[in-house]
């Protein structure tokens, strides 16, 4: 078997978040030597925090074919490292990067909800473990995060892959932006456990 491949998106600034760490994270763990260590080829892809680029997610996801996808984008008012249980089919009408709104549903007769193609259990341990505040959340909102994962968790049980999205919080004390890395170092690792259960 050929090396594990792990994609990891970030986003861009978006309105209320003049700088967005979730970017920055996705191109750090692009570059860790402990999961290069472990024979993993990881790429990052920050997008800009625009709807149409949630909607072009699964043709890039089928240019990129991952065997592992890890989304991370920002919840500024949580205090914790969140993986969202659900994509929803559904989306607030708020203003992206470029001040415009989604035109539509995001999609018509397809699933209102998307489970997570992992078990989350596993990872919220898995960054407890490395010394963050994690939790579970329901789904990832009403924004263009939600969008992604909608996507991302589809496509990802259509091909039998496996994926997360994990909201972060702004960095502070504890869980700063190298805290954050090993955390989520921690989380890729768990999900390439999981790929690996029969």
């Amino acid at each position: 078997m050929g090396r594990r491949r792990v994609l990891v998106t970030g986003f861009g600034p978006f309105p209320g978040a003049p700088v967005n760490p979730s970017g920055a994270l996705a191109l750090q763990l692009a570059r860790s030597r402990r999961l290069a260590g472990i024979g993993l080829a990881v790429d990052a892809l920050v997008l800009p925090t625009l709807w149409v680029r949630a909607d072009a997610l699964p043709a890039e996801l089928a240019a990129r074919d991952p065997d592992i996808l890890l989304m991370i984008g920002l919840a500024g008012r949580r205090r914790a490292l969140t993986p969202e249980r659900f994509g929803r089919k559904a989306s607030r009408a708020f203003p992206d990067a470029a001040g415009r709104r989604p035109q539509r549903a995001i999609q018509t007769g397809a699933p209102a909800l998307v489970p997570a193609p992992a078990r989350l259990g596993p990872l919220v341990k898995a960054l407890r473990e490395a010394g963050l505040p994690a939790r579970l959340s329901v789904d990832a909102g009403g924004y263009i995060c939600n969008a992604l994962a909608w996507r991302g968790y589809r496509w990802a049980r259509e091909r039998e892959r496996t994926a997360v999205f994990v909201h972060i919080p702004r960095p502070r004390p504890g869980a700063g932006i190298a805290d954050m890395r090993r955390g989520l170092e921690a989380v890729i690792r768990a999900l390439i456990t999981e790929a690996a259960r029969p």
